[in-house]
């Protein structure tokens, strides 16, 4: 059932998908669900991989707003979720902090691909992110947050992002960011982010990695790769803008799925 609906503070939405093996070497999409600004769409099959396109319908998340993705995938299955653009959070008439929710479930077997475009944070505009993924043992991960200060030539809003891994009930990663006005002093000083405006979070989980652990390293000039306890890695970036931050991230990618 899909919760959609004017509150008194802003639009509340939420979507679900749910993937499950089809019995024929391939993934089904049983519950594929969204209403208002949340529009999951299923694409083109790659193989043995279900592709979801999440579109915008309307503008948002405004101020107020209170949206949440779910997605789950079931022992055997594969999903890949995407979205058809950039997400723009905004000031709106409605008073008080924006939320978006990210709850991501895989199980044993299961491998989920979350590769979102960037989140734009506009000037005015005040949103806390919170992304969650719990994994069984066997399960995989990939998972991209990009979020990006400002649009051209203006100043950010205020972004509060917090993204939390557990694998087997084990918490392996647990960290929140805040930048923009009204964030802990130091954000932008030479300590933080230095004037830079893009940052991104690359999470990836595999069941080889319990054996074979990544080796932390520099990956460029304000990139680092290092293994979280688990059968996991983490890979954080920041960059002047969106499009070199993307190249970081995918070409960490690469490296961590040969």
């Amino acid at each position: 059932m899909i919760s959609t609906g004017v509150i008194s503070t802003g639009v509340a939405a939420t979507a679900r998908i749910a993937a499950r093996e089809d019995g024929r070497g391939g993934t089904a999409l049983p519950v594929l669900e969204g209403q208002g600004p949340l529009a999951p769409r299923r694409t083109r099959a790659s193989g043995t991989e279900a592709r979801v396109m999440l579109v915008g319908a309307m503008s948002g998340p405004l101020g107020g707003d209170r949206f949440a993705v779910e997605a789950e995938v079931a022992e055997g299955a594969r999903l890949h979720v995407g979205s058809a653009a950039a997400t723009i959070a905004l000031p709106g008439q409605a008073k008080g902090e924006a939320h978006y929710d990210v709850r991501l479930t895989v199980a044993d077997r299961g491998e989920l691909h979350w590769l979102p475009e960037q989140l734009i944070s506009a000037q005015g505009s005040d949103l806390r992110v919170t992304t969650r993924a719990d994994l069984a043992a066997g399960a995989r991960l990939v998972l991209r947050e990009e979020q990006v200060l400002g649009r051209v030539g203006e100043e950010p809003g205020r972004l509060t992002s917090r993204l939390t891994l557990r694998i087997a009930g084990r918490t392996v990663l647990d960290q929140e960011l805040a930048c923009g006005p009204g964030a802990p002093g130091g954000w932008d000083g030479p300590a933080g982010l230095a004037g830079l405006r893009a940052i991104g979070q690359l999470v990836v989980a595999r069941p080889e990695f319990e054996k074979e652990p990544v080796t932390a390293r520099c990956l460029a000039e304000n990139a680092v790769l290092f293994p979280l306890p688990g059968p996991a890695a983490l890979v954080t970036a920041v960059a002047p803008d969106a499009r070199l931050l993307r190249r970081v991230l995918d070409e960490a990618l690469a490296s961590l799925t040969a």
